[in-house]
């Protein structure tokens, strides 16, 4: 692994698809692959409360970490701005930091706990399993999704020194589009009265800098590890489908595939694209949890998907 330590200035702060009749109880896929909404009874089962005993997502409820985590939104709100978005990622588009592979990557990325996070308090590569390993059993034949469970977080090395270390508000958190409205399914939305794009005319309003249909691709989402490890994913080549790149970028775009906000601005492969999302974000979500994964025991079967799709070594 070659490593070049360089810190950021901070300033304050997938073919055709068959088109037939859709049962209205059954998703339609990319290239018309059919999985019914409700999951056979040998799935996937949510549990009912995280590693702490309390519902998934809540915000509200008083936790030892829930003071933590609003004050990290509140940071995050305050300093995630258009000019900011731009400046990461001109920085970290360059992927001129460092040269290594997916599985060293995982490794790397051990050292972290998420502080945005209410419902993990674990290192990183034990949610990275549990979820792809959950995905694995309900969707045997779905590789690469597996493969998207795994990696889906790597973008978190932006924490590390040899990235910059960049603060937990510019890595991690639920991601939304800036230069444009804030919505208000945002969690802790309050805050973003104090971000300087809040008032700016040219920014507030529902389209902002963007046009209807234009497409997510085209959009700014605020900085952190899913823009970074979807750049990282599409600029090394990956042999990556269309699918698990949306997956990596809008992981933490809650409002969107919670909310059902921000469809003004989907094109039509959004669409198609955000299917899988939604499916991926039930195994994303609810499968943070004290399930002890074994590495080493499936350890050869991912080695085996990343020779498949990525190249040996990537730049980052």
């Amino acid at each position: 692994m070659t490593i070049l330590i360089e810190q950021p200035e901070f300033e304050g702060g997938i073919g055709e698809r068959n088109k037939g009749p859709v049962d209205e109880n059954e998703l339609v896929l990319d290239g018309g692959f059919v999985v019914p909404e409700t999951m056979p009874d040998e799935g996937f089962v949510a549990p009912d409360t995280n590693s702490f005993g309390h519902t998934f997502r809540d915000y509200h409820v008083e936790s030892e970490r829930q003071k933590g985590v609003e004050d990290f939104y509140r940071t995050n709100h305050i300093n995630q701005t258009v000019d900011f978005v731009r400046r990461m990622r001109g920085e970290y588009g360059k992927l001129n930091k460092v040269e290594m592979s997916i599985w060293e990557c995982c490794e790397l990325l051990n050292e972290f706990v998420d502080e945005s996070d209410p419902d993990l308090d674990e290192p990183q590569i034990e949610h990275l399993l549990q979820t792809a390993e959950a995905i694995r059993k309900d969707y045997p034949d779905e590789d690469w999704l597996h493969l998207t469970g795994l990696i889906h977080d790597l973008g978190k090395v932006l924490l590390h020194p040899a990235f910059g270390e960049l603060p937990q508000w510019a890595v991690v958190g639920d991601t939304f589009p800036v230069g444009c409205a804030y919505d208000e399914s945002i969690v802790h939305h309050k805050y973003f009265l104090e971000n300087p794009d809040y008032k700016n005319p040219v920014y507030n309003t529902k389209y902002g800098i963007y046009s209807e249909g234009c497409g997510l691709d085209n959009v700014l989402m605020s900085w952190g590890h899913d823009d970074y490890m979807y750049l990282v994913a599409k600029e090394n080549k990956s042999a990556f489908p269309s699918a698990g790149l949306f997956i990596i970028r809008y992981h933490s775009f809650y409002a969107l595939h919670r909310a059902d906000a921000y469809k003004h601005l989907m094109n039509e492969e959004d669409i198609e694209n955000l299917k899988w999302l939604k499916i991926f974000n039930k195994y994303d979500l609810y499968s943070k949890s004290k399930v002890r994964i074994d590495v080493e025991e499936v350890k050869p079967y991912y080695l085996s998907l990343i020779k498949k799709y990525f190249p040996a070594k990537l730049k980052w």
